[in-house]
């Protein structure tokens, strides 16, 4: 008797895959860099596609976020882009962001994740902190305000990889006109200081109530 093996290709549309439907909402997690590594609690029972440029986390695509141009379009419900972004310099985030455009489904949306610039020079004001200094504790190790400005030493030279490097920064205002000059109409922005972290959900069209009610979104940007 002889086996055959499927494998499904993420560069080709979903409905040129042998494999038996499947019917749920479809996530990219672009620069996740592991499945082990917690998303958020609302994609739990969708589908979770890995996309990243290091294959050691052994994702579903390896691919740079910047050729995301290169899968096939309209696949996706839904990006999950968590503290990626800021690993790619100023010119190249528009890339970035219109490829999360390309692969999305029309009513798609993204929830993006980034270090707030705000929040930790605030900190770092307040508190006095030199550039070395602790800024908090993460489950990777102690974080220094030079790591949230340049990226994970630690893992940079544990790596050898430079796209660990951070290359930009962003604050609530710098980010959310860069996701409206790529094209996302309707944008959503969150702070949290205590985590000096910003969220952003940005969406192709006006979200559906069902969209508001599973991210927990205000009724209007107003």
């Amino acid at each position: 008797m002889v086996l055959l093996r499927y494998f499904r290709d993420l560069r080709k549309p979903a409905a040129t895959a042998p494999a038996v439907a499947d019917i749920r909402p479809r996530l990219l997690n672009v620069g996740g860099g592991s499945k082990d590594i917690p998303i958020s609690p609302h994609y739990r029972n969708w589908r979770h596609d890995l996309l990243d440029i290091d294959p050691s986390g052994k994702p579903d695509v390896v691919c740079d976020a910047r050729k995301l141009h290169t899968l096939a379009a309209g696949q996706y419900d839904a990006i999950y882009c968590s503290h990626n972004l800021e690993h790619y310099y100023k010119h190249d985030g528009p890339k970035v962001l219109m490829g999360f455009l390309h692969v999305l489904k029309p009513d798609g949306f993204a929830e993006i994740r980034v270090p707030d610039m705000n929040s930790v020079m605030k900190r770092v004001v307040d508190a006095n902190l030199d550039i070395e200094d602790i800024l908090y504790q993460s489950s990777a190790g102690p974080i220094s305000v030079r790591d949230v400005f340049y990226g994970f030493a630690k893992q940079i030279e544990d790596s050898g990889m430079d796209f660990y490097a951070h290359k930009t920064g962003f604050t609530t205002q710098s980010l959310e006109a860069l996701l409206r000059r790529s094209g996302f109409p309707n944008v959503y922005m969150f702070v949290s200081e205590e985590t000096f972290e910003l969220k952003a959900f940005a969406f192709k069209r006006e979200p559906t109530a069902a969209q508001r009610k599973l991210l927990e979104l205000p009724a209007s940007l107003t």
